[in-house]
């Protein structure tokens, strides 16, 4: 059976997150896994997620983002030993749920870049 990855917001999810208070301040946290290489363009995940970095910048910027931490797990300190370490962990604030929701809905914004870098990722809503 093949592993299930996860790259894109489930509709359901968005939903209930979208119907919070908009007011009410938010980190996200992203665990990335990136994929070997991209089709698209011959580069690695990672090179690939920089070009998305630098692409989302201006969209963090009007959103009143501030990037948190970025940073490669190194061990598993509690949890099992043989579960592979995500490739990277992003934190990022955002001022008002109103503020990341007007991020990601705002045209051009680069979520296919996003997507194409990755293998898999998790995208979890912090208070």
């Amino acid at each position: 059976m093949a592993e299930q990855s996860y790259l894109e917001i489930n509709p359901e999810q968005f939903k209930t997150f979208a119907q919070l208070p908009m007011d009410t301040p938010v980190v996200m946290l992203n665990l990335l896994k990136f994929k070997d290489k991209v089709p698209e363009t011959g580069l690695s995940g990672a090179e690939s997620y920089k070009g998305y970095m630098r692409a989302a910048t201006p969209f963090f910027a009007k959103a009143n983002a501030e990037v948190l931490y970025m940073g490669k797990p190194q061990s598993m300190l509690i949890g099992p030993e043989d579960e592979s370490l995500w490739d990277k962990v992003l934190l990022v604030k955002y001022r008002t749920i109103a503020d990341f929701l007007g991020m990601v809905k705002a045209e051009g914004y680069p979520a296919h870049l996003r997507a194409q870098a990755l293998e898999d990722s998790r995208l979890i809503h912090c208070k």
